[in-house]
């Protein structure tokens, strides 16, 4: 190949890198967001800010922790699902616990899902004023799963217990287990280190417990979104929160259930999901139309 070819090669190679640079680069995006702009569109396409008097207070797609410093809940709010996202609610960490199912037998440094389930159950319903009681918890809000060791059958399933202990529930923390026996053996609490390990090779068996069926905690106030930064929370969650915030603020139950109507969005083209609230839009409703008593 003589050098004239090669020049006028990558000056082809030039000229279409030029213009579809400009083409890709500059005419689309420039495209796209004067259509992001059209009337309806711009909203979503700024990132759904909400601002009063001037003030950015956050993003409608976004929610936020209506907590006090020491994570104690502000009363006079509504409260959104529980996040993993940082320390809640961040943009910059959204993830969720990558906890599963499985996930029943608390770590020293890390408690279980079922743990964290049963402790956020049992603080919302001390919060609301209800029965924060959940199948397979105990009544101190933490796992109820035992280890049963012995003999078991060709299924692996034990078949006489010589030994029981309930693997959440550190002697340091209880002396009697929630449980005094299983299968005529005397359930122990958990003992620190190499001891207290035996349980691992036992069959984990959780225990259902009597709480209800219909359980008053809602799923969604014990259990955070997969991205840790979803706004929204069921009708019933924040029904259950409506007399709580009514108090609070010296009005009538029915007036705030007005306000949580009005901020139902209802199911995604008419049929897809549950119809949910936005808790950041309706907490600040609330400051502007019943501003709590100081």
């Amino acid at each position: 190949m003589n050098f004239s070819n090669l020049v006028r090669q990558h000056w082809a190679a030039l000229r279409a890198l030029l213009v579809l640079t400009v083409i890709l680069g500059i005419a689309y995006p420039v495209f796209i967001w004067l259509v992001a702009q059209l009337p309806g569109l711009n909203d979503k396409a700024n990132g759904s800010l909400i601002e009063i008097d001037g003030k950015l207070l956050g993003s409608s797609l976004i929610g936020q922790s209506f907590t006090d410093a020491d994570g104690n809940v502000l009363v006079q709010y509504f409260q959104g699902r529980p996040s993993a996202a940082g320390d809640g609610y961040d943009p910059l960490a959204t993830s969720a616990s990558n906890l599963g199912p499985e996930s029943i037998v608390d770590a020293p440094d890390k408690p279980s899902l079922l743990t964290q389930v049963c402790e956020r159950s049992a603080t919302v319903g001390e919060t609301e004023g209800v029965d924060g009681a959940r199948p397979f918890c105990t009544g101190d809000g933490v796992g109820a799963v035992l280890s049963v060791v012995g003999p078991r059958d060709a299924r692996g399933k034990v078949v006489k217990p010589t030994r029981v202990i309930s693997v959440n529930e550190p002697c340091a923390t209880t002396q009697k287990p929630f449980l005094d026996t299983y299968e005529g053996v005397r359930v122990e609490c958990r003992q620190p280190g190499p001891e207290g390990d035996a349980y691992s090779i036992g069959q984990l068996v959780p225990i259902r417990g009597s709480a209800p069926a219909d359980f008053v905690v809602p799923a969604d106030a014990v259990t955070a979104s997969g991205s840790g930064l979803d706004p929204h929370i069921s009708i019933p969650y924040a029904d259950l929160q409506v007399k709580r915030v009514a108090a609070a603020r010296d009005v009538s139950a029915e007036q705030v259930r007005d306000l949580v109507a009005a901020h139902t969005d209802g199911r995604f083209l008419g049929f897809f999901g549950e119809p949910t609230v936005n808790v950041l839009q309706l907490n600040l409703a609330l400051d502007q139309k019943y501003p709590a008593k100081s």
